[in-house]
């Protein structure tokens, strides 16, 4: 049986997690309906919209809406208060009955709104999850987060080069030594699938749909990685050196999806290496050429790259440690938070 007509959830979300699960569920099981409202600030990373969206996806059943609230957040203060306030009430369609929240304002948020107080989980005994907890550690609180929340905070290492320059083989052992998963190349595949076979002529077309399903399957692995990592063998921005090569030009379309998904760093294999034919391959006189022309793309754009060279343990042990500096640098800038 339901108690209330019309619930409230309310909270920043940032970012998204199985305590903000629990309320949400909790409440709407004893509403006839529920508005779950999201309130961002401009000082956050995580865009207001990316936040409604993980909590459409996770309760289809409620109504969630998103406002910016740049109110000072002063529980003791009545003029805080009223700030906020303002911006809750001109986000509800109508009269609340029961206000859903796990810390104690919502006593506060209860009285003002002519609604009864719902305390859920107090103390964050049953689900021992805050925001504050997962921003300061992201790595250990991995098992609170829902699969959307994985797929956009988790960090993408991405291999790149020419052909038979060890790509596949390090993006295996940089997956290992990171405890994480691995997405092959789908472009490797296509190429045996595509009609015509290896000695067809290439088409455009082509490159926009290797783009966008590897991009779909990155994605995908991000939503179910175990750590806040994933190693790509091959990219959107390798696709669009693939297309010089094969069509004679560049593509717009394929670029312009690369810009949108920036990983968290790019790892060029030189051509330092034998070449090895496994009866794909055809490049070995372009080796040279491509891969100059993978340094002047990644030199190009503004995600850190590095290139490694020699033996399969230096050149895992050079990623590790451009990684750490990186994250250490990240760190510092942002504090304790890991940014996409």
């Amino acid at each position: 049986m339901r108690c209330f007509g019309h619930g409230l959830v309310l909270g920043k979300f940032y970012p998204f997690h199985a305590g903000h699960q629990l309320l949400i569920r909790t409440a709407s099981a004893q509403c006839e309906r529920l508005t779950v409202q999201v309130l961002a600030s401009s000082a956050e990373t995580i865009p207001l919209d990316v936040r409604v969206a993980w909590i459409r996806e996770e309760h289809p059943e409620v109504n969630v809406v998103g406002g910016m609230d740049e109110a000072e957040v002063d529980f003791d203060s009545p003029a805080a208060w009223d700030a906020h306030m303002a911006v809750i009430e001109s986000l509800l369609e109508e009269p609340v009955d029961a206000a859903f929240t796990s810390d104690e304002y919502g006593a506060e948020l209860a009285r003002r709104l002519g609604a009864t107080w719902v305390q859920v989980n107090p103390g964050r005994v049953a689900m021992p999850v805050s925001g504050t907890a997962v921003r300061a550690d992201v790595a250990g609180h991995w098992w609170a987060l829902p699969a959307p929340v994985r797929a956009w905070l988790t960090r993408r290492v991405v291999v790149l080069g020419a052909e038979s320059t060890g790509t596949t083989t390090l993006a295996l052992d940089l997956a290992e030594a990171l405890g994480c998963s691995w997405l092959p190349e789908f472009g490797r595949e296509w190429s045996w699938l595509r009609p015509g076979g290896l000695s067809a002529p290439w088409h455009t077309a082509e490159f926009d749909l290797i783009a966008r399903e590897q991009a779909r399957r990155e994605d995908l692995a991000a939503r179910h990685t175990p750590v806040p990592w994933l190693v790509c063998d091959t990219d959107v921005l390798a696709t669009t050196v693939w297309h010089e090569r094969y069509v004679g030009g560049r593509s717009p379309s394929v670029e312009a999806l690369a810009a949108s998904r920036p990983p968290a760093l790019y790892v060029l294999t030189s051509d330092d290496i034998p070449f090895v034919q496994d009866g794909m391959r055809d490049g070995e006189h372009l080796r040279g050429w491509m891969t100059g022309r993978f340094r002047e793309v990644l030199g190009a754009q503004s995600v850190p790259w590095v290139e490694v060279r020699g033996s399969q343990e230096e050149r895992v042990e050079a990623v590790l440690a451009e990684l750490a500096r990186h994250n250490h640098e990240s760190g510092a800038r942002r504090r304790q938070w890991i940014s996409r």
